[in-house]
């Protein structure tokens, strides 16, 4: 898959699309600063027309208060999750084309990289993958299925423990 330049384009408009999804607070606060700077700007209009009286003075400062208080939450926000450009997420795909999976580190690196957790039950595996909703169980009954026909991986209904080289 990562060989695959189409795939990598697929996974890249994919992640983008996911991003613009994953973050609704941003778009809320920028919304909210931009009414501040309005209202802020509306009161200043007014000053310059000679309506100042202490409410107004008050409700300038009130504004100019929840100004400074949602810059702090926005910069927050884009801090916790950062946006990556396509370019970026294509580049960090093709890096893997450079690992051998017959080399033990090199899959080590990719298992670390997309997995966070293995649960091993009797009745299933629980497969926590490092990204958003990233878990997955998958009960013995599917693994078997799944290799059977096709003759890859371990045999589960096999008595004997693997041998060893």
């Amino acid at each position: 898959m990562i060989r695959d330049d189409d795939s990598i384009q697929s996974i890249v408009g994919a992640v983008m699309i996911l991003q613009e999804q994953e973050n609704t607070v941003l778009p809320l606060l920028e919304k909210q600063m931009k009414d501040i700077e309005n209202g802020i700007e509306n009161l200043l209009n007014a000053i310059q027309a000679g309506v100042l009286t202490s409410s107004t003075k008050g409700r300038l400062e009130k504004l100019e208060a929840q100004q400074k208080e949602l810059e702090i939450r926005i910069a927050e926000e884009k801090l916790a999750k950062p946006k990556v450009s396509a370019d970026f997420v294509k580049f960090w795909l093709t890096n893997f084309r450079k690992l051998d999976p017959n080399v033990k580190s090199h899959r080590e690196t990719l298992i670390n990289t997309f997995v966070n957790a293995v649960y091993l039950y009797d009745e299933k595996v629980l497969i926590t993958f490092n990204y958003k909703d990233g878990t997955k169980t998958i009960t013995f009954d599917e693994i078997a299925v799944k290799d059977a026909p096709e003759g890859n991986g371990s045999d589960l209904g096999c008595f004997a423990p693997p041998r060893t080289p």
